[in-house]
């Protein structure tokens, strides 16, 4: 079991940056890769990026490769979204996510946190 709270999201202006934090808690941790999925209004909940459990191996949408990095802290069980030059289109519910590997869809996941991105 994998317990996921996310926080950091907020308003932020067109071009700004933002960084997403996730508390993960639960003994299975390190032993299992981390998501970032997101949702915006009206459409279906698609994937951002994903770091492997040992944090050697990492994978983005390519609607952010190069604004967002993902990094792991398994000493701190966190994992985090560093999102750059923010676009509106940026604007969504974050969920932070588990699942046991890199390509494998998550079957934890945390409450989400907003993120809003003003042009």
């Amino acid at each position: 079991q994998v317990q996921l709270v996310e926080s950091g999201g907020g308003l932020v202006q067109a071009g700004g940056s933002l960084r997403l934090s996730c508390a993960a808690s639960g003994r299975t941790f390190s032993s299992v890769a981390m998501h970032w999925f997101r949702q915006a209004p009206g459409k279906e909940r698609e994937f951002v990026a994903a770091i492997s459990w040992s944090g050697g191996n990492t994978d983005y949408a390519d609607s952010v490769k190069g604004r967002f990095t993902i990094s792991r802290d398994s000493a701190k069980n966190t994992v985090s979204l560093q999102m750059n030059s923010l676009k509106p289109e940026d604007t969504a519910v974050y969920y932070c996510a588990a699942a046991r590997g890199l390509y494998t869809y998550p079957n934890y996941w945390g409450q989400g946190t907003q993120v809003t991105v003003s042009s």
